[in-house]
């Protein structure tokens, strides 16, 4: 999504259009590795030393609700953002926590089957694949 439709949805949905932000929005959207809220945090707080980890977190969720991006929970409590809403699979690796996305047409003609076949609209798809890295298999 480029930054002048993103404006365009968060003025038409009543939100302030802040350096702060845009900056989280620009950098959330544009990530392929699955941030966390501290790692965004600490990337903007060099550029932004006003910033606070509220502020990342209500624009988190914020994009959350609008449909942008989604929240990836897990079970030591912690949550990773992805901007990938498409239907795709989270290939994650239970040591280091690395997260990779996988994704082809064949994977996303198969998802509508399945959702076609059971009946239902899905508001949030999630597909994880647990292993050990190739890194992490090496130093075990």
């Amino acid at each position: 999504m480029d930054i002048h439709h993103l404006i365009t949805k968060l003025r038409e949905k009543g939100h302030k259009i802040t350096p702060q932000r845009l900056a989280i929005c620009e950098l959330v959207l544009s990530s392929k590795d699955h941030p966390t809220a501290d790692q965004i945090y600490k990337k903007l707080k060099q550029k932004f030393p006003t910033i606070s980890l509220a502020t990342v977190y209500q624009t988190l969720h914020l994009l959350k609700d609008l449909g942008l991006l989604l929240e990836l929970g897990f079970p030591d409590c912690s949550a990773r953002f992805d901007p990938n809403i498409s239907p795709h699979i989270h290939i994650i690796c239970l040591k280091c926590g690395k997260i990779e996305d996988y994704e082809t047409e064949n994977l996303k003609e198969q998802w509508a089957k399945i959702v076609k076949d059971i009946g239902v609209e899905p508001i949030i798809q999630r597909l994880d694949l647990y292993i050990y890295c190739d890194k992490c298999k090496k130093n075990q």
